[in-house]
């Protein structure tokens, strides 16, 4: 991928939008194409927090693993978003792995250094980059609470809600989204057991408030699943 059709990639990127053409062409000679195979590990945690990665496709899920060697998922990062940006908030060693999913993943790679001098030049994108560490902070806490407060039953179904809602596609009054994990995936992010996520996901399929397979889940009716806990 040369540096025009880098700066074209670039340009689809909702962080960038305060770049100018020039400055997404600086950015372009910066930034290092990467693949990882789907199910690899793109870094571990402990690893130097030396760069930050800008997704193209694929799924990327984002997690620690706990004292007894569960692995427990805190967010799952799709096209167009970034993911190791602590670095650029001063983590010097990173505190959680990186790792695709489903398929195969296509990133960038620039420098900690780098992008802190782009932020330097450029005060629109340094207030982009506090307010995504801001929001991922707030939507770290909602996890977190969630997993504290609510019950597994309701946590699944805003699992399912929040899915629908980022990355949902509209089908008649029906909404498909295509999803990639699986069972444990979703077991990990919700802080349950698969067998206890597999019991309520085939509890909302019997009420036809759901359907699922391996790769998507169709919701049926956004209204009667939101009353449904």
């Amino acid at each position: 991928m040369n540096g025009s059709s880098l700066h074209t990639v670039l340009q689809r990127f909702p962080l960038l939008a305060a770049l100018s053409e020039a400055e997404l062409q600086r950015m372009a000679f910066m930034a290092e194409r990467r693949t990882a195979h789907k199910h690899s590990l793109i870094y571990l945690a402990d690893e130097p927090s030396e760069y930050l990665c800008f997704l193209i496709e694929g799924a990327v899920k984002i997690g620690i693993y706990s004292p007894d060697g569960r692995e427990i998922i805190k967010n799952i990062q799709h096209p167009y978003t970034i993911f190791g940006e602590l670095g650029l908030a001063g983590e010097q060693h990173r505190s959680e792995f990186a790792s695709s999913m489903g398929r195969e993943v296509d990133y960038l790679a620039i420098k900690v250094e780098d992008f802190r001098y782009l932020m330097q030049q450029n005060f629109r994108l340094a207030q982009a980059v506090m307010l995504n560490l801001g929001d991922r902070l707030r939507r770290a806490e909602r996890h977190w609470e969630s997993l504290i407060l609510k019950d597994v039953r309701t946590r699944i179904v805003e699992f399912l809600k929040e899915s629908a809602g980022e990355h949902g596609r509209q089908v008649g009054y029906e909404t498909l989204v295509k999803h990639g994990l699986t069972q444990q995936d979703i077991a990990n992010l919700v802080g349950a057991s698969r067998q206890t996520v597999t019991a309520i996901l085939n509890e909302l399929k019997k009420s036809n408030l759901i359907h699922f397979n391996r790769n998507t889940i169709l919701i049926r009716d956004m209204d009667k699943l939101n009353c449904c806990y």
